[in-house]
């Protein structure tokens, strides 16, 4: 519960078009101060969440692992992370691309879902709960890569999980 509520005051943060994205490159040591925030953190913790569940846990861990026996007392970034991951799928997914999407880019996606008989759409855009005129600029060009998991009336809720990877505007 209390890490929830820490994730949504994260995202009540991002929201806002004063947001800043989770990773992005620095010129002074007052930048990287400035980056190290809440944010920063929960947000992180959240897309890792994320990227655990789109890729089962199975899968998570052995990136980790490989993320971890690479980078042992050396330094590493983010793309590293992302880089090992990638060696655990394969080439079936490209984790850094979908990744870079979420921590490059401020706020998060609002998903809309519509249903048409038996025919699925789903939408995205840049999600902002207040826009602030001073700071606005705009989103159009936001564009994430959305893991969506989902289940059908032919499956339990602990056998048949589909997902989808949401890499456009729309689809279906």
């Amino acid at each position: 519960e209390d890490f929830l509520t820490l994730i949504f005051k994260a995202m009540m943060k991002d929201t806002l078009n004063s947001s800043h994205p989770v990773s992005s490159a620095v010129q002074s040591s007052e930048q990287i101060e400035e980056m190290f925030d809440s944010l920063s953190y929960i947000k992180g913790a959240s897309l890792l969440l994320m990227l655990k569940h789109y890729l089962t846990k199975d899968v998570f861990q052995a990136g980790i692992e490989v993320y971890l026996h690479n980078h042992n007392y050396g330094t590493a970034q983010s793309d590293d992370l992302w880089d090992s991951m990638n060696e655990i799928t394969n080439g079936t997914l490209d984790v850094k691309k979908m990744m870079k999407t979420w921590i490059v880019h401020k706020g998060f996606p609002l998903v809309t879902v519509v249903r048409k008989g038996k025919i699925i759409s789903v939408q995205q855009d840049k999600f902002l709960y207040r826009v602030e005129p001073e700071n606005w600029t705009s989103d159009a060009s936001y564009l994430w890569h959305i893991p969506l998991t989902y289940i059908t009336n032919r499956c339990n809720f602990t056998h048949c999980i589909n997902a989808h990877l949401l890499d456009q505007k729309s689809g279906m």
